[in-house]
């Protein structure tokens, strides 16, 4: 327990002593996670509400691809995005290997089938009643669509921050295609696996403690946003 409490006052040190190098790292782990998931939202949300309200041939096996692919372990997006990029892969001409360019690839690879599996989700819990009262109301095809998407909306934040926590945690795949390289490609996650090998365990964990604050930080808006919906729903059942 005196370890974590080190660790969390030392994170603390770290962050008000504003060490250029810790924050550094900070921004560059906010900057190839925050840039992976606009991509992954960008295709994910669309790709998962096309899923979850179109019939069409397949449908089923993409959905169960998209389910399989939200337990992709980190270092197999890694290797897969590695073998693009190296000197031997389809890609490797471009040079991007071991750049913060090749992080967000193995990144967006990650955060995709999470956001696009939880807005298949969220999509698909909006009562039928929604579309009913829609096109009842002489909404066409598009309104409907915004209605559904306005309805399941926080399902659809709560798949993007979820996708963005996963990005910004995630160590395999920074380490595989980034390489750590100092003041580069080194992010977080990477900078804790490092300090612990080389066995200072109280920046490790202060670093780990940095990573934490980080995801509450990103996560505490959400809650919030949650909170306030479900007041405004129970509202609306007390006027009905």
């Amino acid at each position: 327990m005196s370890s974590i409490l080190d660790g969390f006052l030392e994170a603390l040190s770290l962050l008000f002593s504003f060490n250029p190098e810790i924050y550094q790292i900070m921004f560059m782990s906010l900057y190839v996670s925050g840039l992976a998931t606009l991509l992954a939202a960008v295709i994910g949300v669309p790709l998962g509400a096309y899923i979850a309200m179109k019939k069409f041939r397949g449908r089923e096996f993409l959905r169960n691809v998209t389910y399989t692919m939200m337990g992709l372990p980190s270092v197999v997006a890694g290797l897969i995005i590695f073998l693009l990029l190296s000197r031997s892969g389809p890609l490797g001409m471009l040079g991007l290997l071991y750049t913060p360019f090749a992080i967000i690839l193995a990144q967006f690879l990650l955060a995709l089938p999470v956001i696009a599996g939880i807005s298949i989700s969220a999509v698909s819990s909006v009562p039928n009643e929604i579309r009913d009262a829609a096109f009842s109301l002489g909404a066409d095809n598009w309104q409907c669509t915004v209605a559904i998407l306005k309805e399941s909306k926080m399902g659809l934040i709560t798949g993007i921050i979820t996708g963005f926590s996963t990005c910004l945690s995630e160590v395999g795949a920074a380490m595989m295609v980034g390489g750590n390289i100092r003041f580069d490609t080194r992010v977080l996650s990477t900078a804790t696996v490092l300090q612990a090998e080389q066995g200072a365990w109280g920046v490790a964990l202060a670093l780990g403690m940095i990573l934490l604050i980080l995801v509450f930080v990103i996560n505490y808006p959400l809650l919030r946003l949650q909170k306030k919906h479900l007041k405004l729903m129970k509202k609306a059942v007390r006027i009905e």
